[in-house]
């Protein structure tokens, strides 16, 4: 049996997507208990004036957050140390989601990935964004300060915070194999 997904808009604006048995109230309810979670941050200085509009607006919102630097602007810096220390902190904090920015956002992804037990995903839209969530239980997205206004930032940002992993059984079923790949390397 197929479930279907139902994707929309809902009244504060957030997109959202439904599974078979998801309910909107289901949806608002559970969202509404996430405001209390922790989002680890991290870039170098090409999403820094991005990571601190970032930071502002999720406080705003309800989110404690950890960031991991770079926290004084130095166009010299580099994002590796940035972006494994926030997943190194999602890791350490269960419960907890991260957000790496970069100039595309490819190289804070791959950083991000390093770290065990990270599923970081570079995205671009707020489908992408939920997808990650929904199928992949991506716990870090990485984000392109030269692809995207701060506006789409933070839609991008709301979606993957707001979305919740699916559960269903393939896709659990392959994130365990990943995770299987990541323990035979130790």
């Amino acid at each position: 049996m197929h479930s279907r997904n139902h994707c929309y808009y809902d009244k504060s604006g957030v997109f959202l997507i439904l599974t078979g048995t998801d309910t909107f109230s289901d949806a608002v309810e559970t969202r509404e208990k996430d405001r209390n979670m922790r989002v680890h941050i991290g870039t170098d200085h090409a999403g820094f004036a991005e990571k601190e509009e970032l930071v502002k607006w999720l406080k705003s919102q309800g989110y404690e957050v950890v960031d991991h630097g770079a926290l004084t602007f130095d166009s010299e810096d580099d994002y590796p140390g940035f972006c494994i220390a926030c997943a190194q902190g999602v890791v350490e904090d269960p419960g907890s989601l991260g957000i790496v920015i970069g100039g595309s956002g490819n190289g804070e992804q791959m950083a991000a990935n390093l770290v065990d037990g990270i599923r970081a995903a570079l995205v671009w839209n707020p489908e992408v964004a939920s997808l990650a969530r929904l199928h992949n239980d991506a716990n870090v997205i990485s984000l392109g300060a030269r692809q995207h206004s701060i506006a789409e930032m933070q839609e991008l940002t709301k979606v993957f915070l707001e979305t919740k992993f699916s559960g269903e059984a393939r896709h659990a079923r392959r994130i365990a194999q990943m995770r299987d790949f990541e323990a035979a390397r130790k």
